[in-house]
């Protein structure tokens, strides 16, 4: 799959995720993350808001905090 055809199904405001039961749903920015490992300014244990989710030209998700990058498997996100 290509970036093209990757972005038909994506926003930089929402995320699609499948929960614990096995339920697709839409999460929308801004949204809660609990940082999992100490990266750039964020430390591990803080919680942070996503502002937005952005796909790199390699396909890797990372998600925009306080106007930075970090890869999505830094973070968990916190459902509420």
């Amino acid at each position: 799959m290509d970036i093209g055809e990757l972005l038909k199904f994506s926003t930089p405001e929402s995320l699609l995720i499948i929960t614990w039961n096995n339920i697709l749903k839409q999460h929308f920015c801004p949204f809660k993350a609990k940082v999992i490992n100490n990266i750039g300014c964020l430390k591990k244990g803080q919680i942070v808001w996503v502002e937005q989710i952005k796909v790199t030209q390699e396909l890797k998700t990372v998600f925009i905090i306080d106007g930075q990058a970090y890869y999505y498997y830094h973070l968990d996100i916190i459902i509420e």
